[in-house]
């Protein structure tokens, strides 16, 4: 049996039948050990097959899925568009666990997305406008010349969101939940969405 410096037990038997409880536990103990636990590797495709993969961060995670937000208009969006098939990954090194899911992305909703846009530092809110994000840039002074006008045009009232300003919600059908054990043989638990349920198998390491 594992356990981390810290003295608590690594090992989760995971008796659920659903990933979402054993994940929200996964997260929370995350979150207490690590800086950023909300980073996910983010893989979309792009045209032709080829895949991309970035970190983007986790902004809520219930049975419905996982949200992430984004500009519209960057890369990872246009490709959404074209192909909703995602793969994201998580890494907690502190509790040496991963958890890996296949899904679907779909749009949230206007009202998702304005409120958690008004839950962002003002500052963060007036980059939305001034970044065309994935789009060439000529320099840095250009980009800060736009934050700066953002910035007064915005000066001593609430700044909205942009139209091209939203989020997505994965739509898991594949959640794998990895754990390290001795001498490599690693606990994996996969749940594979099933009709309205999940399906629970183990996996060799």
């Amino acid at each position: 049996m594992k356990v981390a410096e810290s003295g608590f037990d690594m090992t989760d038997d995971i008796t659920e039948n659903e990933p979402f409880l054993p994940f929200a536990r996964w997260f929370a103990l995350a979150a207490e050990r690590e800086a950023l636990a909300e980073t996910m590797m983010l893989a979309t495709v792009g045209p032709g097959g080829r895949p991309s993969v970035r970190a983007v961060l986790l902004k809520g995670a219930d049975a419905r899925g996982f949200v992430f937000y984004t500009n519209l208009e960057s890369r990872k969006a246009g490709e959404l568009a074209a192909n909703p098939h995602v793969a994201l990954a998580f890494h907690w090194k502190s509790l040496a666990r991963q958890v890996r899911v296949e899904g679907d992305a779909a749009p949230v909703t206007d009202q998702e997305a304005d409120a958690y846009f008004a839950t962002r530092p003002r500052e963060s809110r007036i980059g939305a406008w001034a970044s065309d994000q994935s789009r060439p840039l000529d320099s840095r002074a250009t980009l800060e010349r736009r934050f700066a006008e953002a910035e007064r045009r915005y000066d001593g009232r609430e700044v909205p969101r942009p139209a091209d300003w939203s989020g997505f919600r994965i739509v898991p059908q594949l959640v794998e939940f990895w754990q390290e054990r001795p001498h490599r043989l690693h606990d994996r638990i996969v749940f594979t969405r099933d009709g309205e349920g999940w399906r629970k198998q183990r996996l060799f390491p």
